[in-house]
């Protein structure tokens, strides 16, 4: 896999619009992908979930706090104004679903992968690769709301 293309892309967005709709009744709008160095700031919740087999790499699913809090209570379907232990589950419990169904995906491809626990990041935050550009799909919901989908995959 030297170049990272649309087939490599799709199925993150197709997993994170099927799982936003049926647990947070969300219709998110796939906005345009561009690269995007992967810095966060003070309001933003991150959740890192890397990926290992026959493609490797990283998502990131990164919120600012007020939309992570929507989310939050769309999940558990009650409100949350701030992100506790069970907002951050809830969170967690999204990404990890959203990667689930990204690894099925991949199955029906004939490319099998395995998922990472997830990791929880909150506040001002910088990562970097060696190996891959990453690469921000914007998704959008309720015209003013959007969740960044980060994708960094690994080459051969």
């Amino acid at each position: 896999m030297a170049n990272v293309n649309a087939e490599h892309i799709n199925p993150f967005l197709v997993a994170s619009t099927k799982i936003l709709k049926e647990m947070c009744f969300v219709d998110a709008k796939v906005g345009k992908p561009y690269i995007k160095d992967p810095a966060f700031f003070d309001n933003t919740m991150l959740i890192l979930i890397g990926f290992t087999g026959e493609m490797r790499g990283q998502a990131m699913i990164a919120f600012e706090n007020p939309i992570a809090c929507d989310i939050a209570s769309k999940m558990i379907m009650m409100p949350i104004t701030v992100m506790d232990d069970l907002a951050r589950s809830a969170i967690c419990e999204l990404g990890n679903m959203i990667m689930g169904n990204t690894a099925t995906i991949f199955s029906t491809k004939g490319i099998a992968i395995d998922i990472t626990p997830p990791t929880v990041g909150n506040g001002t935050m910088s990562f970097s690769n060696n190996y891959a550009h990453n690469i921000c799909i914007p998704l959008e919901y309720e015209e003013t709301k959007k969740i960044e989908i980060h994708i960094a995959i690994k080459g051969d």
